[in-house]
Parts: structure tokens; sequence; C-alpha cells
């Protein structure tokens, strides 16, 4: 049986998500029923909706097994954290890399729901193949696939947002959107704090038993989430009409050209996301900090769990506010919120503060994920967005591989190196997102004067 004060930390992160619900349905009835261009354009419209209940469901599905895959690694398949730091870094640069594809892609065909659907579906049909997992390769084959089903979804999805959103209120929809997304997130996590606990409370090592249980539950709610895009998602009106290949105006030509006129500040942008995820590396390594900290695989979950509680809260007012005071100041809050957590990672010495910096964590992330992406779209133009989106996942892909093979080398070492030990990883993040801070502050304000 759940504790008391358990079973009341998930029933305040449940209700929490519940107010998230009532905020978008309240505004999904009209939406749904009358999607005519006459009509002045709801806050929430349709595909806010259908992508906003995509990523809901596919977070419930994903963020079951995310975070037990770096502990079945190490604590099943006897996996070094070196392989856990390739793994996850050939995974992400998998999905960052092929964004850059898929947003071109989207451009040029004039479509963002076709890519979108497929790339959930992707993902979808990977997660069940992890019952069959039982070598680190195989994982790393899984992960791949995974990953590249979110690589092809994420720039079109973005795009068919933005598109789909007044000017004016990108910030809070790009907040309401990670909001849902982080939901789901928090219901998946929930889900496995249950399954964790129910196999042993205090067990400081995962269990194959356990790991394929929490596969077994992520299948249904990965279903759902291509379903919703399925059925509510509506194709943007065409940006571009289509000419024949090398006319004036072909697609491949306006794109190149609105690429040539980027934003110098949007391109300093994309060069401060990239030397700032160089010290980001997966989040494998903080589930593994917490358990080298004392806290148990259902202590681990339950972290996790009160991280995206605080992500999802905060989501939304992070966006709101981003509208009003600018992009670049809530950023480099956020920022620094990462340097202070990522050091606090590095120092502690007590189980208690791993709770009080997931907490925080999940700060960063609602201040950081969706003000970056309503920052994309303000300083890139329409019939060029896909492709702005593919470059800025594409910026945090190159960074991502090496980033998290920096922490696993820094962590435990290599060729017979020793390695600096479990807070070098959190000391070089630190730093990295010193440097986005002062970059963004005294570097990009001069870009954009030019």
């Amino acid at each position: 049986m759940i504790p008391p004060e358990i079973g009341g930390k998930i029933i305040f992160g449940c209700s929490t998500l519940a107010r998230i619900w009532i905020l978008i349905n309240a505004s999904a009835r009209s939406a749904l029923d009358n999607p005519t261009a006459d009509k002045p354009q709801p806050r929430i419209p349709r595909n806010l909706i259908a992508v906003s209940l995509g990523s809901f469901f596919t977070d419930i599905s994903s963020e079951m097994i995310v975070y037990l895959l770096p502990l079945f690694l190490t604590n099943v398949l006897g996996a070094q954290t070196a392989v856990v730091g390739l793994i996850e870094g050939v995974a992400e640069s998998t999905a960052s890399l092929t964004r850059l594809i898929s947003g071109w892609l989207s451009d040029k065909l004039g479509k963002r729901k076709g890519l979108t659907v497929f790339g959930y579906s992707l993902s979808a049909v990977a997660k069940p193949l992890f019952l069959l997992a039982n070598t680190w390769p195989l994982v790393l084959l899984l992960r791949f696939f995974d990953r590249l089903g979110k690589g092809i979804r994420t720039a079109p999805r973005d795009a068919l947002v933005a598109d789909s959103v007044r000017t004016d209120n990108r910030g809070y929809s790009f907040g309401l959107h990670r909001a849902a997304d982080t939901a789901g997130a928090t219901i998946g996590l929930a889900i496995a704090a249950v399954v964790t606990y129910a196999a042993g409370a205090s067990a400081m090592k995962l269990t194959a038993a356990t790991f394929h249980t929490v596969v077994w539950l992520s299948i249904l709610p990965g279903i759902l989430g291509v379903v919703s895009l399925v059925v509510i998602a509506r194709e943007v009106p065409p940006i571009l009409k289509p000419k024949p290949m090398g006319e004036p105006g072909s697609p491949e030509k306006i794109t190149g050209a609105a690429v040539r006129q980027y934003n110098p500040r949007l391109v300093g942008f994309f060069l401060v996301v990239a030397l700032f995820t160089l010290g980001n590396s997966s989040d494998a390594f903080l589930v593994l900090r917490a358990q080298n900290r004392g806290l148990s695989v259902f202590d681990v979950m339950l972290a996790i769990f009160i991280m995206n509680v605080v992500y999802t809260i905060v989501s939304i007012p992070a966006g709101q506010r981003s509208d009003k005071i600018g992009r670049g100041k809530v950023l480099v809050t956020g920022w620094l919120v990462y340097g202070l957590v990522y050091l606090g990672f590095a120092l502690t010495g007590a189980s208690w503060q791993i709770w009080v910096l997931y907490a925080l964590y999940g700060l960063y992330y609602a201040m950081v994920e969706g003000t970056a992406r309503a920052y994309v779209a303000d300083l890139s133009v329409p019939e060029s967005r896909g492709t702005a989106y593919g470059i800025f996942n594409a910026a945090v892909g190159i960074m991502a591989f090496p980033a998290s093979l920096i922490a696993g080398i820094l962590w435990q070492g290599v060729f017979g190196w020793q390695g600096l030990g479990p807070s070098a990883p959190f000391f070089f993040g630190s730093a990295m997102a010193l440097v986005a801070v002062v970059l963004t502050i005294f570097w990009l304000p001069r870009l954009a004067k030019e």
C-alpha cells in the first residue's frame, strides 16, 4: 500500500494536471466545432489542442521508460556509465539531427501534419520492442529508432503550432504545449513510481521484471497519442504555392533566400544554444547521481515526478511572461537556474538535497523549453519556419552526443584514465550555462543592432 504522504504528492500533481486540462477544454469545443477561417482565431486553436493531446499521451508512454532506462542498463544489463553516455548521446543526436531534415522537408512540401504523425507512430512502435532487449547494443538500436521518430516529428510539429497561433500569443501557446507534454510525463512517472514501489520501495536496484511491467503499461498511451493527431489535427494552408523546380519562387529558392535573410540574432541564438548544450548531458546522469547519493529506485521516480509537477505548473506563466518582457530575459533566468542546479548536483552530499534540486530543475525546464521555441518563431520567416526549427534542433543535436559522452568520460574515465568522479560532469554543465548567460546578455543584443 502506498503511504499517505506519497499518495498526497501524487494527488497534488494530478489535481494540477486537471486544472491544465480544464483550461484546454474551455476552448476545445469551439475550436473543434467551428474551425472556419472567417471567425476570430481562438486563443487555443484546433492544432494546438491536437498537438498538446498527442504530446500528452506520448509522454505518458515515454516517461515511464526513459528514466528507468539508465537503471536498466546499469543494474540489469551491467553496462558502464560510459556506455550510458554513448547510448544517450547517439539517441539525442539522432533525434536532433533528423529534425533538420524533417523541418526542411515540411517547408518544401508545405505540409506539417503527415511528418508529425509518422514521427509519433515510429516512436509508438519502437517502445514495445524494449521487452526484447537483453544486451546494451539492442537498447542502443531501439533508442535510435525511438529518437528517430522524435526527430521526424518535432520540427514539423513546432512549425505547425507556430503557424496556427497568433503572433502575440506564441509564448503562451508554446508554454501550454510544454505544460501538456509535461503533464503526460508527470502521469507516466507517477505510474512508474507506483510500479517500482510495488516491486519494493527500498530496493536500490531495478529488476528486469519491474522494467518489463512498465514497458507493457506504456503501449496504450503511445497509441492514443498517434490517434489524437490523426483525428484532430488539420493541415495549415500551404504558405507557398508549388511551382516548377528552378522557377522563381520555387520552394527551394524561397527557402534558400529565407535562410540567407535570417536575423543575425537568430543565428547567434543557435550558436549560444549549441554551447549551452555541450554542458547539458543526458538527464540519465542525474538519475545515476541520485542513486549515487542513496535514493532508491522509487525515490528517484518520485523526485522526477515532483520535477515534472513544477515544470507543468510554471510552463504557462513562464510563456506568458516571455510574451510581456521578452524571451531573452526569461531564457537567461532559466539558464542561471540550470547552472545553480548542476552546481548543486556536483556538491550535494545528502539525499534530501536531490529532491530540492530536482524541483528547481523543473523550474529551469519550464522557463527555457517553450520560450526557446517561441523565440525561434519570432525571429524566423513563415515560409522557412520548419527549416528554422530544424536548424535549432540540429544545433542541440550536434552537441548532444559529445555532451553525454564527455559526461560519461568525466565521471568514469576511459582508456585507463580514472576520470574526475561523479561531480565532474555537473561542474562542467554549470560552467557552460554561465557561458550561455554571458553571451545572451552581452553578445546577442549587439547582433540585434547589426
